[in-house]
């Protein structure tokens, strides 16, 4: 809003001109999305403890875990209003990337929140059933891959994926475009979902696989850039510089609230929501494969649970002490703050090494 309030103006205020700068409205975004998050924190924090909606915990955890029972949950609504506010102030409204980024935040974040409030609300324990937990996030999916299949961003590229490591080599996924496009927001969706089990360990990865990709839509959106670096230029890509700029500040300010001991967890509502958004980015900017690198954590915890899965129902025997991973550090003895510190530091790793591979191609 302030972009198209401003804007309009520099031709007779000069200093209105920096709107045209995606950089300055990304760090704008950045800073707004703190600010929202530590003036709501408090506020949201008192106001679910006041409705008495908090985490009621279950019987398989940890121990350890079992003492967060209690603690204030709906923390994505505060990551929620930190992203989708800065971005309706600070971004161009009228991009088509911004739309379909944003369209699948909130309706991710809707389908989260149900759950949330089936669990803390409606005392029931299980939730939205799983799968129609599933069910609503493959039709969000399905519905962003559709659109993109039949009204692509960039034609001449519509159903190709740029491949690691390769300079303009890009595999044409013709037909299997649609479901390749499904899976990856969903992965990425439950994965951060899955991740979200110890203080500030969700958030704080989410917080690096943000600003790797911030850093990857402004280039990809920048002829020069993208050229220098051998990516493919993706016209209008770079105002989602914007929308992950917001993103790193809504993680930085939750993280506040978040780390140990939370005085909040972000819940369904703000796990579905951040994962399914950042798959919707990498697939803008056909950065997918990427993702898997980005988001080393994410994958590590979400197979984590296929392999457990797989191994007991083929052999009988569990692969790890329990699942997601970062339980099974905390049944060796591990503390809860060095797990998240160094998932914290391979994210980071992560990030760092998928960046370098632009340079590499």
């Amino acid at each position: 809003m302030l972009y198209y309030l401003f804007y309009p103006l520099a031709e007779q205020v000069h200093l209105f001109n920096l709107f045209r700068y995606i950089t300055f409205r990304s760090a704008s975004a950045l800073v707004t999305a703190l600010l929202i998050s530590f003036l709501l924190g408090p506020l949201i924090i008192g106001w679910l403890k006041k409705l008495k909606i908090k985490d009621t915990g279950r019987e398989d955890l940890p121990a350890e875990h079992r003492n967060k029972v209690g603690t204030p949950t709906m923390g994505g609504l505060i990551i929620l209003a930190a992203i989708i506010i800065p971005v309706l102030l600070w971004a161009d409204l009228s991009n088509q990337y911004i739309q379909i980024s944003l369209a699948a935040t909130i309706l991710l974040g809707l389908i989260g929140f149900y759950d949330d409030y089936l669990k803390v609300v409606k005392k029931n324990p299980k939730g939205l059933v799983g799968r129609k937990k599933l069910l609503g996030q493959f039709a969000v999916a399905l519905l962003i891959a559709v659109y993109l299949r039949f009204f692509p961003l960039n034609p001449e590229y519509a159903t190709k994926t740029s491949l690691l490591f390769f300079k303009n080599v890009f595999i044409d996924l013709a037909w299997f475009y649609i479901p390749f496009v499904t899976l990856v927001i969903v992965f990425t969706s439950n994965a951060v979902n899955l991740t979200d089990g110890l203080d500030g360990l969700a958030i704080g990865v989410f917080l690096f696989a943000a600003a790797a990709y911030a850093i990857m839509c402004y280039i990809t959106g920048n002829f020069k850039w993208a050229q220098y670096l051998n990516l493919l230029f993706m016209k209008g890509s770079g105002e989602l510089t914007v929308l992950c700029a917001a993103m790193v500040g809504a993680a930085m300010g939750f993280l506040w609230y978040n780390t140990h001991p939370a005085e909040i967890m972000m819940g369904d509502t703000g796990s579905l929501a951040l994962g399914g958004v950042i798959g919707t980015v990498s697939v803008l900017i056909k950065q997918e494969i990427l993702l898997g690198l980005v988001g080393g954590v994410f994958v590590m915890e979400a197979f984590s649970v296929i392999l457990q899965v797989a191994s007991f129902k083929s052999t009988g025997k569990r692969i790890f002490r329990m699942t997601p991973i970062h339980h099974h550090f905390q049944k060796i003895g591990w503390s809860e703050q060095k797990i998240v510190v160094r998932f914290w530091i391979i994210a980071f790793i992560c990030a760092l090494v998928a960046l370098s591979t632009l340079k590499i191609r």
